[in-house]
Protein backbone atom coordinates (compact mmCIF):
# COMPACT_ATOMS: atom_id res chain seq x y z
CA UNK A 1 0.00 0.00 0.00
CA UNK A 2 2.67 2.66 0.77
CA UNK A 3 4.22 1.68 -2.83
CA UNK A 4 1.20 2.54 -4.35
CA UNK A 5 1.02 5.86 -2.01
CA UNK A 6 4.12 6.61 -3.74
CA UNK A 7 3.77 5.54 -7.18
CA UNK A 8 0.83 7.42 -7.27
CA UNK A 9 2.43 10.65 -5.13
CA UNK A 10 4.91 10.70 -8.49
CA UNK A 11 2.33 10.16 -10.95
CA UNK A 12 -0.46 13.50 -9.43
CA UNK A 13 2.91 15.80 -9.26
CA UNK A 14 4.50 14.83 -12.69
CA UNK A 15 4.35 16.93 -15.86
CA UNK A 16 2.31 14.39 -18.10
CA UNK A 17 -0.17 12.84 -15.91
CA UNK A 18 -2.80 15.07 -15.72
CA UNK A 19 -2.51 16.40 -19.54
CA UNK A 20 -2.51 12.80 -20.38
CA UNK A 21 -6.29 11.99 -18.04
CA UNK A 22 -7.28 15.38 -19.90
CA UNK A 23 -6.16 13.91 -23.22
CA UNK A 24 -8.06 10.45 -22.79
CA UNK A 25 -10.92 12.47 -21.84
CA UNK A 26 -11.33 14.08 -25.25
CA UNK A 27 -10.70 11.09 -26.80
CA UNK A 28 -13.71 9.57 -25.12
CA UNK A 29 -15.98 13.32 -25.65
CA UNK A 30 -14.41 12.93 -29.46
CA UNK A 31 -15.67 9.56 -29.74
CA UNK A 32 -19.11 9.69 -27.79
CA UNK A 33 -20.27 12.93 -29.94
CA UNK A 34 -19.40 10.98 -33.53
CA UNK A 35 -21.40 8.43 -32.37
CA UNK A 36 -24.17 10.33 -31.80
CA UNK A 37 -23.85 11.63 -34.80
CA UNK A 38 -23.68 8.65 -36.73
CA UNK A 39 -26.45 7.38 -35.65
CA UNK A 40 -28.77 10.65 -36.08
CA UNK A 41 -29.05 11.61 -32.64
CA UNK A 42 -27.97 15.43 -34.41
CA UNK A 43 -30.94 16.03 -36.28
CA UNK A 44 -32.46 18.70 -33.89
CA UNK A 45 -29.49 20.57 -34.74
CA UNK A 46 -30.63 20.98 -38.57
CA UNK A 47 -33.41 23.38 -37.15
CA UNK A 48 -30.59 26.05 -37.08
CA UNK A 49 -29.26 25.73 -40.67
CA UNK A 50 -26.96 28.82 -40.19
CA UNK A 51 -25.24 27.90 -36.83
CA UNK A 52 -24.70 24.18 -37.36
CA UNK A 53 -25.23 23.43 -41.03
CA UNK A 54 -21.76 23.69 -42.14
CA UNK A 55 -20.43 21.45 -44.93
CA UNK A 56 -17.51 19.83 -45.42
CA UNK A 57 -14.88 21.72 -46.50
CA UNK A 58 -16.38 24.35 -43.38
CA UNK A 59 -15.84 21.77 -41.37
CA UNK A 60 -12.38 20.54 -42.32
CA UNK A 61 -10.97 23.98 -42.59
CA UNK A 62 -12.34 25.26 -39.33
CA UNK A 63 -11.19 22.30 -37.28
CA UNK A 64 -7.66 22.37 -39.03
CA UNK A 65 -7.47 25.74 -37.83
CA UNK A 66 -8.52 25.24 -34.13
CA UNK A 67 -5.89 22.33 -34.29
CA UNK A 68 -3.03 24.46 -35.27
CA UNK A 69 -3.97 27.18 -32.97
CA UNK A 70 -4.04 25.33 -30.07
CA UNK A 71 -0.73 23.66 -30.92
CA UNK A 72 0.65 26.91 -31.17
CA UNK A 73 -0.88 27.66 -27.67
CA UNK A 74 0.55 24.68 -25.95
CA UNK A 75 4.26 25.88 -27.48
CA UNK A 76 3.71 29.36 -26.14
CA UNK A 77 2.51 27.61 -23.02
CA UNK A 78 5.46 25.60 -22.14
CA UNK A 79 7.90 28.19 -23.07
CA UNK A 80 6.07 30.19 -20.25
CA UNK A 81 6.44 27.55 -18.11
CA UNK A 82 10.46 27.13 -18.97
CA UNK A 83 10.89 30.99 -18.53
CA UNK A 84 9.37 31.07 -15.18
CA UNK A 85 10.85 27.79 -13.62
CA UNK A 86 14.66 29.30 -15.14
CA UNK A 87 13.12 32.70 -13.37
CA UNK A 88 12.37 31.51 -10.21
CA UNK A 89 15.43 28.99 -10.07
CA UNK A 90 17.91 32.60 -10.72
CA UNK A 91 16.09 34.37 -8.47
CA UNK A 92 15.12 32.81 -6.09
CA UNK A 93 15.98 29.18 -5.05
CA UNK A 94 16.31 25.79 -7.31
CA UNK A 95 14.91 24.43 -4.74
CA UNK A 96 11.54 25.95 -5.22
CA UNK A 97 11.58 24.75 -9.16
CA UNK A 98 9.53 21.57 -7.80
CA UNK A 99 6.28 23.64 -6.53
CA UNK A 100 5.52 24.84 -9.95
CA UNK A 101 6.10 21.52 -11.49
CA UNK A 102 3.97 19.99 -9.27
CA UNK A 103 1.16 23.27 -9.88
CA UNK A 104 -2.03 21.43 -10.59
CA UNK A 105 -3.23 24.67 -12.43
CA UNK A 106 -0.36 24.44 -15.20
CA UNK A 107 -0.87 20.65 -15.81
CA UNK A 108 -4.08 21.64 -16.09
CA UNK A 109 -3.75 24.07 -18.29
CA UNK A 110 -1.24 22.18 -20.82
CA UNK A 111 -4.03 18.96 -20.73
CA UNK A 112 -6.83 21.31 -21.77
CA UNK A 113 -4.62 22.61 -24.75
CA UNK A 114 -3.15 19.12 -25.77
CA UNK A 115 -6.81 18.07 -25.32
CA UNK A 116 -8.76 20.42 -27.75
CA UNK A 117 -5.60 19.63 -30.01
CA UNK A 118 -6.29 15.61 -29.81
CA UNK A 119 -10.29 16.14 -30.31
CA UNK A 120 -10.19 18.35 -33.57
CA UNK A 121 -8.13 15.55 -35.03
CA UNK A 122 -10.24 13.17 -34.15
CA UNK A 123 -13.28 14.53 -35.53
CA UNK A 124 -11.46 15.89 -38.65
CA UNK A 125 -10.49 11.98 -39.95
CA UNK A 126 -14.04 11.56 -39.84
CA UNK A 127 -15.44 14.26 -41.99
CA UNK A 128 -16.63 13.00 -45.72
CA UNK A 129 -17.45 14.78 -48.39
CA UNK A 130 -20.00 13.99 -51.02
CA UNK A 131 -18.11 11.71 -53.18
CA UNK A 132 -16.86 9.93 -50.41
CA UNK A 133 -19.94 9.28 -48.62
CA UNK A 134 -21.30 12.45 -47.04
CA UNK A 135 -20.57 12.43 -43.68
CA UNK A 136 -20.07 15.64 -40.94
CA UNK A 137 -20.84 15.30 -37.60
CA UNK A 138 -22.47 18.42 -36.89
CA UNK A 139 -22.54 18.13 -33.15
CA UNK A 140 -18.96 17.01 -32.67
CA UNK A 141 -17.73 19.63 -35.21
CA UNK A 142 -19.77 22.31 -33.06
CA UNK A 143 -18.65 21.49 -29.71
CA UNK A 144 -15.10 21.81 -31.04
CA UNK A 145 -15.93 25.56 -31.38
CA UNK A 146 -16.88 25.23 -27.91
CA UNK A 147 -14.05 24.19 -26.91
CA UNK A 148 -12.11 26.60 -28.68
CA UNK A 149 -13.38 29.68 -26.99
CA UNK A 150 -13.19 27.65 -23.85
CA UNK A 151 -9.28 27.33 -24.54
CA UNK A 152 -9.16 30.87 -25.23
CA UNK A 153 -10.96 31.70 -21.74
CA UNK A 154 -8.44 29.29 -20.21
CA UNK A 155 -5.06 31.16 -21.78
CA UNK A 156 -6.36 34.35 -20.23
CA UNK A 157 -6.57 32.73 -17.06
CA UNK A 158 -3.21 31.04 -17.34
CA UNK A 159 -1.51 34.15 -18.56
CA UNK A 160 -3.35 35.90 -15.20
CA UNK A 161 -1.87 32.90 -12.75
CA UNK A 162 1.55 32.82 -14.29
CA UNK A 163 1.94 36.53 -13.66
CA UNK A 164 0.86 35.95 -10.50
CA UNK A 165 2.60 33.34 -9.22
CA UNK A 166 6.36 34.55 -9.95
CA UNK A 167 5.71 37.13 -6.69
CA UNK A 168 7.82 36.73 -3.96
CA UNK A 169 4.28 37.06 -1.28
CA UNK A 170 3.17 34.29 -3.36
CA UNK A 171 5.76 32.04 -3.67
CA UNK A 172 6.69 31.99 0.15
CA UNK A 173 3.01 31.79 1.09
CA UNK A 174 2.89 28.33 -1.41
CA UNK A 175 5.71 26.69 0.26
CA UNK A 176 4.64 28.06 4.11
CA UNK A 177 1.39 26.33 3.14
CA UNK A 178 2.52 23.26 2.39
CA UNK A 179 4.84 23.17 5.47
CA UNK A 180 2.01 24.26 7.91
CA UNK A 181 -0.15 20.98 6.18
CA UNK A 182 2.60 19.04 6.72
CA UNK A 183 2.63 20.10 10.39
CA UNK A 184 -0.97 19.64 11.06
CA UNK A 185 -0.97 15.92 9.57
CA UNK A 186 2.73 15.26 11.59
CA UNK A 187 2.01 16.35 14.95
CA UNK A 188 -1.15 15.90 17.04
CA UNK A 189 -2.95 18.68 18.10
CA UNK A 190 -2.65 18.53 22.13
CA UNK A 191 0.69 18.71 23.80
CA UNK A 192 1.55 15.54 25.56
CA UNK A 193 5.32 14.81 27.43
CA UNK A 194 7.65 12.39 26.29
CA UNK A 195 9.82 9.96 29.10
CA UNK A 196 11.87 12.16 31.58
CA UNK A 197 15.22 12.55 32.18
CA UNK A 198 14.94 9.62 34.48
CA UNK A 199 13.06 7.68 32.24
CA UNK A 200 15.52 8.52 29.78
CA UNK A 201 18.56 7.32 31.51
CA UNK A 202 16.97 3.76 32.07
CA UNK A 203 15.93 3.64 28.38
CA UNK A 204 20.03 4.74 27.55
CA UNK A 205 21.41 2.53 29.75
CA UNK A 206 18.90 -0.66 29.03
CA UNK A 207 19.81 0.13 25.24
CA UNK A 208 23.99 0.16 25.79
CA UNK A 209 23.18 -3.47 26.92
CA UNK A 210 21.66 -4.38 23.55
CA UNK A 211 23.70 -6.00 20.19
CA UNK A 212 22.61 -4.22 17.58
CA UNK A 213 22.72 -5.62 13.77
CA UNK A 214 22.88 -2.60 10.88
CA UNK A 215 21.05 -3.03 7.96
CA UNK A 216 22.55 -0.53 4.96
CA UNK A 217 21.40 1.47 2.49
CA UNK A 218 21.27 0.49 -1.12
CA UNK A 219 21.51 3.94 -3.45
CA UNK A 220 22.27 6.93 -2.57
CA UNK A 221 19.68 9.80 -1.84
CA UNK A 222 17.67 11.81 0.19
CA UNK A 223 15.11 9.97 2.68
CA UNK A 224 11.71 11.35 1.56
CA UNK A 225 9.73 9.17 4.23
CA UNK A 226 9.61 6.78 6.72
CA UNK A 227 6.38 3.34 7.02
CA UNK A 228 6.47 4.24 10.84
CA UNK A 229 3.78 1.45 10.77
CA UNK A 230 5.95 -0.73 8.57
CA UNK A 231 8.61 -0.48 10.94
CA UNK A 232 6.61 -1.25 14.24
CA UNK A 233 5.06 -4.25 12.50
CA UNK A 234 8.18 -5.34 11.56
CA UNK A 235 9.55 -4.86 15.16
CA UNK A 236 6.42 -6.54 16.70
CA UNK A 237 6.91 -9.93 14.57
CA UNK A 238 10.25 -10.09 15.45
CA UNK A 239 10.24 -8.87 18.71
CA UNK A 240 12.98 -6.88 18.41
CA UNK A 241 13.85 -3.14 18.58
CA UNK A 242 14.35 -1.10 15.21
CA UNK A 243 16.56 2.08 15.67
CA UNK A 244 16.68 4.62 13.07
CA UNK A 245 19.94 5.57 12.39
CA UNK A 246 18.81 8.14 10.04
CA UNK A 247 15.87 10.30 9.69
CA UNK A 248 13.72 12.39 6.85
CA UNK A 249 15.65 14.31 5.36
CA UNK A 250 18.70 13.14 5.92
CA UNK A 251 20.96 12.27 2.96
CA UNK A 252 22.32 8.13 3.14
CA UNK A 253 25.13 6.76 1.21
CA UNK A 254 25.01 3.49 -0.82
CA UNK A 255 26.08 0.39 2.22
CA UNK A 256 26.33 2.81 5.04
CA UNK A 257 24.10 2.15 8.28
CA UNK A 258 20.37 3.03 7.59
CA UNK A 259 18.53 1.17 10.64
CA UNK A 260 19.58 -0.61 13.40
CA UNK A 261 17.88 -4.23 14.81
CA UNK A 262 18.43 -5.55 18.36
CA UNK A 263 19.14 -9.30 18.11
CA UNK A 264 21.96 -11.31 18.61
CA UNK A 265 22.19 -12.77 15.09
CA UNK A 266 22.20 -11.14 11.71
CA UNK A 267 18.68 -10.59 10.51
CA UNK A 268 17.77 -12.70 7.15
CA UNK A 269 16.75 -11.33 4.15
CA UNK A 270 13.64 -11.09 4.18
CA UNK A 271 13.52 -8.82 7.55
CA UNK A 272 16.18 -6.40 5.34
CA UNK A 273 14.13 -6.30 2.66
CA UNK A 274 10.37 -5.37 5.18
CA UNK A 275 13.12 -2.90 6.67
CA UNK A 276 14.32 -1.44 3.21
CA UNK A 277 10.95 -0.96 1.88
CA UNK A 278 9.78 1.22 5.18
CA UNK A 279 12.72 3.57 3.73
CA UNK A 280 11.91 5.78 0.41
CA UNK A 281 14.66 7.25 -0.80
CA UNK A 282 15.01 9.41 -3.35
CA UNK A 283 17.41 12.18 -5.39
CA UNK A 284 15.70 15.24 -3.58
CA UNK A 285 13.90 16.14 -0.09
CA UNK A 286 10.10 16.63 -0.22
CA UNK A 287 7.67 18.79 2.29
CA UNK A 288 5.06 15.62 2.66
CA UNK A 289 6.58 13.97 5.99
CA UNK A 290 9.66 16.51 6.07
CA UNK A 291 8.67 20.48 7.40
CA UNK A 292 12.16 21.05 7.44
CA UNK A 293 12.74 21.63 4.06
CA UNK A 294 9.81 23.76 3.72
CA UNK A 295 11.40 25.67 6.42
CA UNK A 296 14.54 25.49 4.36
CA UNK A 297 12.99 26.40 1.26
CA UNK A 298 12.04 29.91 2.97
CA UNK A 299 14.99 30.81 4.65
CA UNK A 300 17.03 30.40 1.12
CA UNK A 301 15.08 32.64 -0.15
CA UNK A 302 15.42 34.87 2.68
CA UNK A 303 19.42 34.43 2.17
CA UNK A 304 18.83 35.53 -1.95
CA UNK A 305 17.04 38.24 -0.44
CA UNK A 306 19.49 39.57 2.14
CA UNK A 307 22.74 38.90 0.18
CA UNK A 308 24.73 42.35 -0.91
CA UNK A 309 24.14 41.28 -3.82
CA UNK A 310 20.43 41.65 -3.87
CA UNK A 311 19.75 43.46 -0.87
CA UNK A 312 15.98 43.09 -0.84
CA UNK A 313 14.85 43.61 2.98
CA UNK A 314 11.02 43.83 2.27
CA UNK A 315 11.09 39.87 0.90
CA UNK A 316 13.26 39.47 3.78
CA UNK A 317 10.77 40.48 6.12
CA UNK A 318 8.11 38.20 4.51
CA UNK A 319 10.16 35.39 4.65
CA UNK A 320 10.98 35.92 8.64
CA UNK A 321 6.79 36.38 8.81
CA UNK A 322 5.82 33.24 7.48
CA UNK A 323 8.36 31.35 9.01
CA UNK A 324 6.78 32.69 12.32
CA UNK A 325 3.58 31.01 10.73
CA UNK A 326 5.18 27.78 10.38
CA UNK A 327 6.73 27.71 14.34
CA UNK A 328 3.57 29.59 15.65
CA UNK A 329 1.79 26.55 14.58
CA UNK A 330 4.61 23.71 15.47
CA UNK A 331 4.67 25.46 19.08
CA UNK A 332 1.12 24.36 20.61
CA UNK A 333 1.83 21.23 19.35
CA UNK A 334 3.24 17.82 20.76
CA UNK A 335 6.98 16.81 19.08
CA UNK A 336 5.96 12.53 19.31
CA UNK A 337 8.81 10.99 21.55
CA UNK A 338 11.47 8.90 19.78
CA UNK A 339 10.53 6.16 22.11
CA UNK A 340 7.83 4.56 20.22
CA UNK A 341 5.83 1.50 22.46
CA UNK A 342 3.63 -1.33 21.72
CA UNK A 343 1.54 -3.27 25.23
CA UNK A 344 4.39 -1.70 27.15
CA UNK A 345 7.36 -2.71 25.07
CA UNK A 346 9.98 -0.40 23.18
CA UNK A 347 9.87 -1.57 19.39
CA UNK A 348 10.78 1.73 17.49
CA UNK A 349 13.49 4.66 18.34
CA UNK A 350 13.00 7.27 16.07
CA UNK A 351 14.80 10.26 14.25
CA UNK A 352 12.63 13.09 13.86
CA UNK A 353 12.17 16.63 14.05
CA UNK A 354 12.37 18.56 17.28
CA UNK A 355 11.11 22.27 17.54
CA UNK A 356 14.54 23.21 18.54
CA UNK A 357 16.44 22.05 16.01
CA UNK A 358 13.10 23.47 13.11
CA UNK A 359 14.05 26.99 15.16
CA UNK A 360 17.48 26.78 14.11
CA UNK A 361 16.72 25.90 10.77
CA UNK A 362 14.20 28.58 10.73
CA UNK A 363 16.16 31.63 12.47
CA UNK A 364 19.87 30.78 12.64
CA UNK A 365 21.31 31.53 9.12
CA UNK A 366 19.04 34.04 8.32
CA UNK A 367 20.39 35.99 11.58
CA UNK A 368 23.80 35.56 10.27
CA UNK A 369 22.88 37.39 7.03
CA UNK A 370 21.49 40.36 8.97
CA UNK A 371 24.39 41.97 10.40
CA UNK A 372 23.22 45.55 11.01
CA UNK A 373 19.68 45.15 9.40
CA UNK A 374 17.99 46.47 12.02
CA UNK A 375 14.67 45.75 10.27
CA UNK A 376 15.23 42.09 10.16
CA UNK A 377 16.26 41.79 13.71
CA UNK A 378 12.96 43.42 14.56
CA UNK A 379 11.42 40.87 13.05
CA UNK A 380 12.60 37.90 14.19
CA UNK A 381 12.05 39.58 17.66
CA UNK A 382 8.38 40.13 16.48
CA UNK A 383 8.22 36.61 15.47
CA UNK A 384 8.95 35.10 18.82
CA UNK A 385 7.26 37.33 20.76
CA UNK A 386 4.17 36.21 18.83
CA UNK A 387 5.60 32.04 19.00
CA UNK A 388 5.99 32.61 22.80
CA UNK A 389 2.86 33.70 22.98
CA UNK A 390 1.22 30.13 21.39
CA UNK A 391 3.18 27.69 23.99
CA UNK A 392 3.67 27.02 27.26
CA UNK A 393 6.45 24.28 27.14
CA UNK A 394 9.41 24.63 28.87
CA UNK A 395 11.53 23.65 26.26
CA UNK A 396 10.07 25.22 23.59
CA UNK A 397 10.53 28.80 25.81
CA UNK A 398 13.88 28.00 26.46
CA UNK A 399 14.80 27.16 22.72
CA UNK A 400 13.33 30.98 22.62
CA UNK A 401 15.12 32.18 25.15
CA UNK A 402 18.57 31.41 23.31
CA UNK A 403 17.28 32.54 20.35
CA UNK A 404 16.62 36.15 22.05
CA UNK A 405 20.13 35.33 23.50
CA UNK A 406 21.89 35.51 19.82
CA UNK A 407 19.86 38.52 18.37
CA UNK A 408 21.14 40.49 21.28
CA UNK A 409 24.33 39.68 20.69
CA UNK A 410 24.41 40.46 16.96
CA UNK A 411 22.85 43.44 17.96
CA UNK A 412 25.43 44.19 20.47
CA UNK A 413 28.05 43.65 17.50
CA UNK A 414 26.53 45.26 14.59
CA UNK A 415 24.26 48.08 15.55
CA UNK A 416 26.11 51.17 15.17
CA UNK A 417 23.04 54.18 15.74
CA UNK A 418 22.42 54.79 19.47
CA UNK A 419 18.70 55.20 18.08
CA UNK A 420 18.98 51.80 16.56
CA UNK A 421 19.95 50.48 19.41
CA UNK A 422 17.12 51.99 21.56
CA UNK A 423 14.55 51.11 19.64
CA UNK A 424 15.90 47.55 19.17
CA UNK A 425 16.03 47.25 23.09
CA UNK A 426 12.87 48.58 23.65
CA UNK A 427 11.45 45.78 21.89
CA UNK A 428 13.26 43.26 23.09
CA UNK A 429 12.47 44.30 26.90
CA UNK A 430 9.16 43.72 25.67
CA UNK A 431 9.49 40.24 24.56
CA UNK A 432 11.68 39.49 26.92
CA UNK A 433 9.35 40.24 29.82
CA UNK A 434 6.76 37.87 27.68
CA UNK A 435 9.26 35.04 28.31
CA UNK A 436 9.54 35.67 31.76
CA UNK A 437 6.04 35.62 32.34
CA UNK A 438 5.42 32.81 30.09
CA UNK A 439 8.35 30.89 31.73
CA UNK A 440 7.31 31.56 35.46
CA UNK A 441 3.91 29.77 34.58
CA UNK A 442 6.13 26.32 34.06
CA UNK A 443 8.77 26.99 36.49
CA UNK A 444 11.55 27.52 33.81
CA UNK A 445 12.35 30.97 34.10
CA UNK A 446 16.29 31.94 34.11
CA UNK A 447 16.69 35.32 35.13
CA UNK A 448 20.38 35.13 34.02
CA UNK A 449 19.94 36.87 30.63
CA UNK A 450 22.31 40.09 29.55
CA UNK A 451 20.88 43.09 28.40
CA UNK A 452 22.19 44.87 25.45
CA UNK A 453 23.56 47.89 25.94
CA UNK A 454 22.47 51.01 24.20
CA UNK A 455 25.99 52.65 24.99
Amino acid sequence: MNKLKRIWGHLRTSFWFVPSVIIALNIILASTLIQIDYTGGNHWLARWPRLFGVGAEGARSMLSMIAGSMMTVVGVTFSMTLMILVLASSQYTSRIVRNFMNDRVTQVVLGIFAGIFTYCLLVLRTIRSGDEGGFVPSLAVSFGVVLALGGISVLIFFIHHIASSIEASSIIASVARDTITAVHRLFPERLGRGPGDDAKDQIQLFLSKQKWQAVTAVRDGYIQSVDNELLLRLAREHETIVRMERGIGDFVVHNTTLASMSMENPPEEDMIAALREAYHIDRHRTVEQDPAFGIRQIVDMALRALSPSTNDTTTGIMCVDYLTGILTRLAGRNIPSPYRYEEGHLRVIAIGPTFAGLAAEAFDQIRVSAVGNLAIMLRILSGIETIAGMTHNAEHLRVLREQIQEIAELAQRSIQSPHDKTRFENRLERVRELLERASALTGAFKPEVQRVSSK
